[in-house]
């Protein structure tokens, strides 16, 4: 299979991550109460739980939660009480509720510390490829 590179900020460029936040969504079912797409620089998506708090992800430091302060779709959400779930940038989403568990009880590898992993600066390293994973998994179910 060859390796295709999306062109930064084209549409599809910015709706790469919109499959695997979907993916992490089902994972959590009737945990998740609304989720939505933030902006780019860096791109985001917030997962709004049932609980009143929140999930976000981006893709410079993976997933944390908090509990939600403001935001909506198109805004960058504002936590308070953050902690980052670890696992990396992309941890495959069977695993994101588990490390939910472990950031709820302050165990396992979470931190209230931000990780950065990558910076949304650096549109050409190859992070593309790792969310087109995803689009295509999302399209060959369809």
């Amino acid at each position: 299979m060859a390796i295709r590179h999306v062109e930064p900020y084209s549409d599809e460029w910015l709706q790469q991550p919109v499959c695997y936040v979907r993916r992490v969504v089902d994972v959590l079912g009737p945990e998740v109460a609304d989720w939505w797409e933030g902006p780019c620089d860096p791109r985001d998506a917030t997962v709004l739980l049932s609980d009143g708090s929140a999930l976000v992800w981006d893709e410079e430091s993976g997933w944390r939660l908090g509990h939600f302060v403001s935001g909506g779709r198109g805004r960058h959400t504002e936590l308070s009480g953050v902690r980052y779930l670890g696992g990396g940038l992309l941890p495959r989403p069977e695993r994101v509720p588990q490390a939910l568990r472990d950031a709820r009880g302050g165990v396992g590898s979470s931190t209230a510390f931000r990780p950065c992993y990558r910076s949304h600066r650096n549109c050409r390293d190859g992070f593309d490829v790792a969310l087109d994973f995803y689009v295509r998994l999302v399209e060959a179910r369809a």
